[in-house]
């Protein structure tokens, strides 16, 4: 609790320096070019608020039911804080802790920034050692979703042979849907792809994100229905201030 008090304090300190822009930042195409992304996900970037605004940013921090997820966008490190757990990663170290034994029912490795990545869509898809593909489109109840293939470099983070597929609006470039793969466990690639409807937007300071999502499957057809699987994203915050590493170090107990 003390450690999400310290992050809103924060927040409302670097909102009283920097006002909040309520207007999405443009970006120019020119920009993107300079980038070594695809020129239309550097589109579906500035749809979203603008890459160089998000580089700028230092602290995102949303709700995901009783867990709060915070993450230094530069360093990568995490905490999620609940009552009864807590796991991160320090800069160095992935950790947990339970405050109620047997509370934390997943591997902390493979979950500590799992919905950091689902949250901070499209623009972690903009992380050095990324190799982008064009695709077919995604069609879907008779619309076209174009899309690119995101795969990474060899020793790029935990799971290097996880492979995304964006999926996004031909008119306004805003992203539609996220195909991904699971590789934590098989350390080897895999075509299977989960894929993720991204149903609603909301504006934070400027940057468009995602608000609520929902996991779809595929039938012997590979038609999408709606599963019964939805994440709900509240209490969203992003700020140009920046916390202190002891934030992301595993409290004592």
């Amino acid at each position: 609790m003390k450690k999400v008090l310290l992050l809103l304090l924060v927040v409302i300190a670097a909102s009283c320096k920097n006002e909040a822009k309520k207007e999405v930042k443009k970006e120019t195409v020119v920009e993107a070019k300079k980038e070594t992304f695809p020129t239309e996900l550097g589109k579906v970037f500035q749809a979203h608020g603008g890459i160089d605004a998000w580089r700028k940013a230092q602290v995102l921090s949303f709700n995901k039911g009783e867990e709060v997820h915070t993450t230094d966008l530069h360093s990568r490190k995490i905490v999620v804080n609940t009552p009864e757990y807590s796991l991160g990663f320090d800069g160095k170290e992935i950790w947990s802790l339970e405050e109620v034994e047997g509370s934390l029912k997943r591997d902390p490795a493979f979950y500590y920034n799992l919905y950091f990545y689902f949250y901070a869509m499209p623009f972690v898809l903009a992380d050095e050692g990324i190799i982008y593909e064009k695709v077919a489109d995604l069609v879907f109840e008779g619309t076209n979703y174009p899309g690119y293939k995101i795969s990474y470099k060899a020793n790029v983070g935990t799971s290097p042979d996880d492979n995304y597929i964006v999926y996004y609006n031909a008119k306004t470039y805003k992203m539609e849907w996220l195909a991904y793969t699971v590789t934590f466990k098989s350390k080897a690639p895999v075509d299977n792809y989960k894929m993720i409807k991204y149903n609603s937007w909301e504006n934070v300071n400027g940057f468009i994100l995602p608000k609520q999502i929902t996991w779809y499957k595929k039938d012997g057809n590979d038609q999408l229905s709606a599963t019964s699987k939805i994440v709900d994203f509240t209490m969203p915050l992003i700020s140009q201030g920046k916390l202190a590493d002891s934030f992301y170090e595993k409290p004592a107990k």
